[in-house]
């Protein structure tokens, strides 16, 4: 094995080295030919000018772009660099240059160290190389150009692809060995890519390369299913959990589109076509064994739907620029979960604006994935400031059911942003169908859904030759509702195969119909279509039909599409009994109430009914809860209820991923009424200790005249594990109403120590007596 690797090594070195000086004559005398046309250009730029007596400003403003652009480009180059020598140094060097960019294993305990791994990727990476740079070509090309072609930019294809020989480094492996299914095996991949890449292409007639790409991410490998022969492992299904973050440098002739906003079209649509090809819900499926179907790989799987209603913002940030200073901003929200993106609508001259936007989005992976929301401040010049971004761990929504929360903006001095989120689970039990319908209906939002059909469109046989004896290019059209997908097109064939899956969000499925029309591309001719009914998949057992073969109408007599078709019907996810929620059941019914008083007005008294006793229901939970939380803190006083200044109901979580802290002010119960006539309008303020800096400020809104006020508003901060365990929680209750405790605003306050390892894994929600404030300042 020695004598066989030491001699296949010179002979590669050897083809490197006598393909460089062609290579390198070519680079160069590239490289002489474009400096000198550039000082060409600069001189006779100068000349002109002179000649035609212009003023001087016309070089000014092309030479202060042209130094920006310089010292953009400075910066992104010396960030690459720095990349790349981390990607080719060993790990401990990578640890002591980059303190602040440690490798997940040293982060999260379930997180194992793979360098065994990176030395085999290493090992294999000349041939991964190669099945790259062919993945590139047939799968990323097309799209590119397609998506760039929309952009009036044509002709978009590679020339040159060498990936170069800095493989993949991967950061930490964690391996799932719980609440899986026995027939796979998952995993997750710290990756990092920096590459020294060597990409040409060609755009419009001009030629141009990529250098330095960069990629950095979490992957998901599944491997299914499990079989008894080798290898073992039936196929392999490779994603990112979200998108990745990507950068890279463009060079030559195209060069010029390297600047602040040319070059943003570029880069988005390959960013985006990068997310359509391995960003959820898509996946790159491998196949490791013929005797596995590739429907088990290909066919889509989401684990559920998530409802998403993005309500509202307040105090954002003022961008636009008005007569006297700053005045408003434009504000509209995008989502982003994974690959898939929404957007709102854009309130104009608000900082407080209201959107009530709903939308919904099909989830692959529970655990892992963020839902992202990102403001900005639109510009009629494309030029949108951001306004700051939130994210959210799409597993809480999934543990609670519901997440009703105001969320802290990250990137932004000031401002929050108020979410709901339902999370609704699939079942294959048809008679949850009408729960759900009628839920849907009570919303009056007519774009939710009630179920998801997953498609898998296996091939088509005996399609008819539109061009006589010659075969067609088929390619297949399916749609649900306003959903459209489209597959690759098949050259000359009458027997296409396509083995692709898809699904579709479901409004309702005894009314709506899945339409598919096989397209020729050649001639743009319709080969064949065939509607399907969806109320028929209903009475079928499981709701789902296996590799059937359906007959195509306005085609041949003998040609028919192989499919296969899974009805599955979204059922709202159950609390479990006793669970201590971040959500607040009595805010539910009230915004409940408000919705319904609205959406329901005038829709006859059975409507009205089904929701007093839904209302009721809520309330039952509501207070099973409250008894529940009152024993539990009876069970474990934080501090002594002597002075009675009331209890507030806090919950603490802190997610070691994402190191942030996330506190939820629920309410408070039972304040002291000194006078009367002189009811308090209280308020929660936060600070973190020591310090209490004015960065770690946070406050509630007020509440006019009452004693057991309810807040619901959930507060971020980003602090490492090692500050949290030195870090205290101060929580001061106040009053806005003049000085009714002792001639100070302050009715009450507590202290937290952040240390509780309870905070870091399952989270703390609880009870705390409020204690006065010359008590505290005491200790």
């Amino acid at each position: 094995m020695d004598a066989s690797g030491a001699s296949q090594t010179p002979t590669d070195e050897k083809s490197v080295v006598v393909d460089k000086p062609s290579s390198s004559n070519d680079e160069g005398l590239t490289t002489i030919l474009y400096s000198a046309a550039k000082k060409i250009a600069i001189v006779g730029s100068i000349y002109a000018v002179g000649y035609m007596g212009w003023s001087v400003a016309w070089l000014i403003g092309p030479v202060i772009l042209s130094v920006v652009r310089d010292q953009i480009h400075k910066a992104n180059e010396e960030r690459r660099s720095i990349a790349k020598a981390s990607a080719l140094a060993s790990e401990k060097d990578v640890i002591c240059s980059r303190i602040s960019e440690l490798p997940a294993w040293v982060y999260f305990p379930d997180v194992e160290r793979c360098e065994w791994l990176n030395k085999l990727l290493k090992q294999v990476w000349p041939n991964a190389n190669h099945y790259a740079r062919t993945l590139v070509k047939e799968t990323i090309e097309p799209s590119v150009a397609e998506a760039l072609s929309n952009y009036k930019m044509s002709g978009f294809r590679f020339d040159r692809i060498i990936l170069g020989s800095i493989p993949p480094r991967i950061g930490g492996v964690k391996v799932y060995d719980k609440n899986i299914d026995r027939n796979e095996l998952i995993m997750d991949l710290d990756l990092f890519y920096a590459s020294d890449c060597d990409i040409n292409f060609y755009l419009a007639g001009m030629k141009g390369g990529i250098k330095d790409f960069q990629i950095h991410g979490l992957v998901r490998v599944v491997m299914k299913p499990l079989i008894p022969t080798m290898p073992l492992v039936g196929g392999l299904q490779i994603f990112f959990l979200n998108n990745p973050t990507i950068d890279f440098n463009l060079v030559g002739a195209l060069d010029l589109l390297d600047i602040p906003g040319l070059s943003d079209i570029l880069r988005k649509v390959i960013v985006e076509q990068i997310a359509a090809f391995m960003v959820l819900p898509n996946k790159l499926p491998i196949t490791l064994s013929d005797q596995v179907p590739q429907q088990i790989l290909k066919m889509p799987e989401p684990e559920g739907v998530l409802r998403i209603h993005v309500v509202e913002a307040k105090d954002l940030m003022k961008k636009d620029i008005g007569v006297l200073g700053k005045g408003k901003s434009d504000p509209y929200a995008i989502i982003n979960v994974g690959a898939q993106e929404f957007r709102t609508q854009t309130i104009d001259n608000n900082v407080n604006p209201k959107w009530d936007y709903w939308c919904e989005t099909m989830i692959f992976a529970e655990s892992g994935q963020f839902l992202e929301l990102s403001l900005f401040d639109f510009d009629d010049t494309s030029n949108d400031e951001k306004l700051g971004r939130a994210t959210v761990e799409i597993s809480n929504v999934v543990k609670n059911g519901v997440l009703d929360t105001w969320l802290t903006l990250e990137e932004a001095k000031h401002g929050l942003l108020h979410v709901r989120l339902t999370w609704y689970k699939l079942s294959q039990e048809k008679d949850d169908l009408p729960a759900v319908i009628r839920e849907t209906q009570l919303l009056r939002v007519t774009s939710m859904s009630a179920a998801i059909l997953n498609v898998f469109v296996d091939s088509a046989k005996n399609l008819p030759h539109p061009r006589g004896s010659q075969n067609p290019d088929p390619y297949l059209i399916i749609s649900v509702g306003k959903q459209t997908e489209q597959t690759p097109g098949q050259l000359r064939t009458d027997s296409p195969v396509w083995e692709k899956g898809y699904s579709f969000l479901v409004g309702n499925p005894d009314n709506d119909t899945l339409q598919l029309k096989i397209m020729d591309q050649k001639t743009g001719g319709e080969l064949g279509r065939f509607t399907y009914i969806l109320s028929s998949i209903i009475a079928k057992e499981g709701m789902t039909i296996v590799s059937q073969p359906f007959q195509l109408l306005k085609s041949g007599p003998e040609s028919k599409i192989i499919m296969s078709l899974s009805l599955k019907i979204l059922k709202r996810s159950e609390l479990a009994e006793g669970d201590n929620l971040s959500i607040s059941s009595e805010m539910n019914i009230g915004s409940l109430s408000r919705s319904v008083s609205v959406r329901t007005n005038g829709e006859g008294e059975d409507s009205v009914k089904s929701i007093e006793n839904l209302i009721k229901e809520e309330a039952i939970k509501e207070i099973n809860l409250s008894n529940t939380l009152t024993a539990v803190s009876k069970l474990s006083p934080v501090s002594q209820s002597e002075p009675n200044l009331g209890r507030i109901n806090l919950t603490l979580q802190y997610s070691v991923q994402r190191q942030k802290l996330a506190v939820t002010v629920h309410k408070i119960m039972n304040i002291p009424l000194t006078d009367p006539s002189n009811i308090p309008d209280p308020y929660v303020k936060l600070y973190l200790l020591p310090g209490r800096s004015k960065e770690s400020k946070r406050k509630t809104n007020v509440v006019k005249d009452n004693c057991n006020p309810v807040y619901e508003d959930t507060f971020e901060y980003i602090i490492s594990s090692g500050e949290l365990m030195q870090t205290e929680l101060e929580i001061t209750v106040c009053t806005q109403k003049g000085f009714l405790y002792g001639g100070s605003p302050i009715i009450g306050m507590v202290r937290i120590p952040l240390a509780e390892p309870e905070i870091s894994t399952t989270g703390i929600s609880n009870w705390w007596d409020l204690l006065p404030e010359n008590k505290m300042h005491s200790e």
